[in-house]
């Protein structure tokens, strides 16, 4: 449900506490505290195959968790306005802060998962519409649980290295579009294909839209042809343009059906 509701609202959904709270109650269902941050502390526990446990990290205390998110949100907003670091770079800091912080007694990693696709399409690379992250993740998870412990060390002292972290969600996401252009390289482009694609890319879009944002949903398809789709739609009533120039964005009519224009 968790996954549908990000794909149905793309970009829009802000990266808040209220729609971190809102992903995990999505992904929790009927659980008693779904949708809340921890009351109690609970640190990140190994257990071993003999028996034996250790305490992998210790996370943030339940007291301190609302003030932590607050900043981790503030912190994270004012980096994207000040364009001091690279967006993904930054995407990456963030997940790894979250996952430290350890907001909810259970469900982080789900979350944070989640979070990465919600950032990625607000920063618009949207490969996890086509190709799955969370899979690369669970695909390359011994990789994943190596480089949290090695970048979660001396994290509440400020003297960790975010790197070893940060260079595996970046390899989770080259990984995703290579994948994404062998799927492209395989397909075949029969009469009418790329006309569907943008047809389709559209009826799937809530709201107003711009010919940047339909190609990047349609990456092998052209701005011209995309904007030919446009033109034949509008002289049906299908769409309507909502100003001029190169960033007007447009809209479906009340005529628009899918099964109607195709």
């Amino acid at each position: 449900m968790a996954l549908t509701w990000i794909h149905e609202q793309g970009a829009k959904p802000p990266i808040s506490e209220k729609t971190v709270l809102q992903l995990h109650r999505l992904t929790r269902g009927e659980i008693w505290d779904a949708g809340k941050y921890k009351q109690k502390d609970g640190d990140i526990i190994e257990k071993f195959p003999d028996g034996r446990s250790r305490v992998r990290f210790k996370t943030v205390s339940a007291t301190d968790t609302p003030v932590c998110m607050n900043d981790l949100m503030e912190l994270y907003g004012d980096a994207l306005d000040e364009h001091r670091i690279p967006p993904l770079v930054l995407l990456a800091s963030f997940n790894l802060d979250f996952l430290c912080i350890h907001p909810f007694r259970d469900g982080n990693g789900r979350v944070s998962r989640l979070l990465l696709l919600l950032q990625c399409y607000r920063l618009g690379f949207e490969v996890g519409r086509y190709i799955s992250l969370e899979r690369l993740i669970e695909q390359n998870k011994e990789r994943y649980y190596e480089t949290l412990e090695q970048s979660s060390h001396g994290w509440h002292d400020g003297k960790h290295d975010p790197w070893p972290y940060i260079n595996y969600i970046l390899s989770i996401i080259k990984m995703a579009y290579r994948e994404f252009e062998q799927r492209l390289g395989q397909l075949q482009s029969p009469k009418g294909e790329k006309t569907s694609l943008v047809l389709h890319a559209i009826d799937r879009t809530l709201g107003p839209f711009s010919v940047a944002e339909l190609q990047n949903r349609c990456p092998n398809v052209s701005v011209d042809m995309v904007r030919r789709v446009l033109k034949n739609l509008r002289a049906k009533n299908q769409v309507e343009c909502l100003g001029r120039g190169q960033n007007a964005r447009w809209q479906k009519t009340a005529k628009w059906q899918l099964g109607n224009v195709e």
